[in-house]
């Protein structure tokens, strides 16, 4: 069965605009009883000769091989991904995190978790959740909530029909997400006539649904009534290709364009009605406009609460959402557009509309302003964050950008200058610490052309940096930007702005009065690069750093870049966040804390 599995998935194509891509470009997996024999064993077999074969990539934990199959996925436009394998047990609920991050981001992954006995006649087997309601259930029905589609193979009969069925969602823009298929370790292991046909050369179409005749008509009514409309990118628009046809949407009439984290690039920076990142992390030019604007025009965007500013920030506006899933369409009340974004913007250019001319001008200088800011917190002398934020945005031009959680996503949202698509890559929909050399592995997997640069701060860097030793070992080639600031400096400010005092929020000893505030711990980030197999190198001030990334782009080994950061001026959150703060507190910072959240809990919304 699994030698079939693996022919099967080795035969999937996707197609879109006449190009076509392979659907699941290869296999990670970490293996163990539950798929050695199974999966292992068919990778194993396939020879040179095989046509078609299906790669196998090594990975170091089961989490980062689903991050890295994510990297790949976002880097592909959603048009190609990876499979990830892994065996019974912890290795299988090790993936539940990276599934989670998968289906949030709309994302397409493949997971192939070894399962129990389907006969059960050696239950209970190693890593067993014996559960006493049902002898049907193991640790894989713990990624059903975070999967788009699940489903167990217990007898080789299904199989068709099971892998059909995951193909489908993992092609479809409007279903995508974590697809997990549970492999029972006996049935990998059973022989079975399949038809021939099962492992025919199969091309999944990835259709552009136009938008319905009455939908458009009722849009371009809400376009025509308004005055100070915005734009609001998501990443459906790059998704979908529609990058053009948005800047030519924008310029043609008149419209500011905002963007989210995972639409940032869908127009240049520099372009006209560009005003840059929206939300509660976003510059003051677009967070000014959405409070303004009368109607948000949402392409490809799911809305989260930071783009919404949990829904304290479009105070006037109306909703136009253009969308390939009905369901993030119909957010907010919205007039809907269910439609694919390149479509849905060709077919809405043709009406006869413009913007106010005095919102349109307004709007270019608000992100005139904005750029001028930009230009302050890149220019410092000291290495804070922005600095070098805007050191590595000098040097990247033309690569590709990763990150994750932490307060770094914040700072490129607000500050990073992109000239187009597929130049930033910021996992925000999860915020997933954890995510970035592994995440950056799958796109350079996806893109080797392009130079990939990774920022990671130190709290990240300690989850999850184990995959330098793969991308060492398949020789893919990083630039890491490692920022140490000796703590979680990000949690540490919104812990502090709630009340908690920052609590375990700094990597110290404990001092004498058995408080976490003693003598910075002793770790040697850079030396435990090293020991991974990366080349390092270090930076003391802007000028090193600038000679240490052109050192990194010109070698041809994955290079760790280590920065120690200071404290310095960054920008401000132009828009509120909603977490709840201690109603009662004995501590006096908790105190004033909840009488700030209180008041800015007066300006949410239902954006009915």
């Amino acid at each position: 069965m699994a030698q079939a599995l693996v022919r099967f998935l080795a035969r999937q194509w996707t197609e879109r605009d006449g190009v076509e891509r392979r659907l699941i470009a290869g296999c990670m997996g970490i293996f163990g009883h539950g798929n050695v024999a199974g999966i292992g064993q068919a990778l194993a077999e396939q020879g040179a000769g095989t046509r078609d074969p299906l790669p196998y990539y090594p990975a170091r934990n089961e989490q980062a091989m689903v991050h890295t199959a994510v990297g790949y996925a976002r880097q592909s436009d959603r048009l190609s991904t990876l499979a990830c394998t892994s065996s019974i047990g912890p290795g299988a609920t090790n993936m539940v995190t990276g599934a989670a991050l998968a289906t949030i981001d709309r994302l397409p992954v493949l997971l192939l978790p070894g399962d129990l006995f389907a006969t059960r006649v050696s239950s209970p087997v190693l890593q067993e959740l014996e559960d006493p309601r049902s002898y049907d259930v193991s640790v894989n029905d713990c990624l059903k909530p975070v999967s788009r589609f699940w489903d167990r193979v217990n007898r080789p009969e299904q199989l068709p029909a099971a892998l059909l069925g995951a193909m489908r969602v993992l092609a479809d823009p409007a279903e995508t997400g974590a697809v997990t298929l549970a492999l029972p370790q006996d049935v990998q292991a059973e022989a079975y006539d399949w038809p021939e046909e099962l492992f025919a050369r199969r091309v999944w179409h990835v259709a552009r649904p136009v938008p319905e005749p009455a939908a458009l008509t009722r849009a371009a009514g809400l376009l025509r009534g308004s005055r100070r409309p915005l734009i609001v990118a998501g990443g459906g628009v790059r998704y979908s290709g529609a990058c053009a046809e948005l800047a030519r949407f924008a310029r043609r009439h008149g419209v500011p364009v905002a963007e989210t984290q995972a639409g940032k690039g869908a127009v240049p920076y520099d372009h006209p009605c560009a005003v840059g990142a929206i939300g509660h992390t976003g510059t003051r030019a677009a967070d000014t406009l959405a409070r303004e604007a009368d109607l948000v025009i949402g392409v490809g965007t799911r809305y989260s609460d930071f783009t919404t500013a949990s829904r304290t920030l479009f105070r006037q506006a109306g909703f136009l959402n253009v969308n390939v899933a009905a369901f993030d369409a119909a957010k907010h009340a919205a007039e809907t557009l269910v439609a694919d974004a390149r479509e849905a913007l060709r077919a809405l250019d043709d009406v006869d509309w413009r913007a106010d001319p005095r919102w349109t001008a307004r709007a270019a200088e608000l992100a005139a302003s904005w750029q001028a800011e930009t230009d302050r917190f890149y220019g410092g002398t000291e290495l804070t964050q922005p600095v070098v934020l805007g050191v590595l945005n000098a040097v990247a031009a033309g690569g590709v950008v990763v990150t994750a959680a932490g307060s770094m996503p914040g700072d490129l949202h607000r500050l990073w200058r992109a000239s187009g698509p597929g130049q930033y890559h910021v996992e925000y929909g999860y915020s997933c610490m954890g995510y970035e050399i592994a995440g950056g592995l799958g796109v350079k997997l996806a893109a080797p052309e392009r130079e990939v640069f990774v920022l990671v701060g130190d709290g990240s860097y300690l989850m999850m940096a184990q995959e330098i030793a793969t991308a060492v070992q398949e020789d893919v080639k990083l630039v890491i930007v490692l920022v140490d600031n000796h703590g979680f400096a990000s949690i540490g400010a919104l812990s502090e702005s709630v009340g908690a005092l920052r609590l375990g929020t700094a990597y110290r000893t404990r001092g004498p009065d058995g408080r976490l505030d003693g003598e910075r711990l002793p770790v040697d980030l850079a030396a435990n690069a090293a020991s991974l197999g990366a080349g390092v190198l270090t930076a003391a001030d802007p000028r090193t750093l600038r000679a240490a990334l052109l050192r990194a782009v010109a070698s041809p080994r994955t290079t760790v870049v280590h920065v120690e950061t200071v404290p310095g001026p960054a920008p401000a959150a132009e828009a509120w966040w909603d977490v709840p703060v201690a109603e009662v507190s004995g501590l006096a910072e908790a105190r004033a804390a909840r009488e700030r959240y209180d008041e800015a809990k007066r300006e949410q919304r239902p954006y009915l």
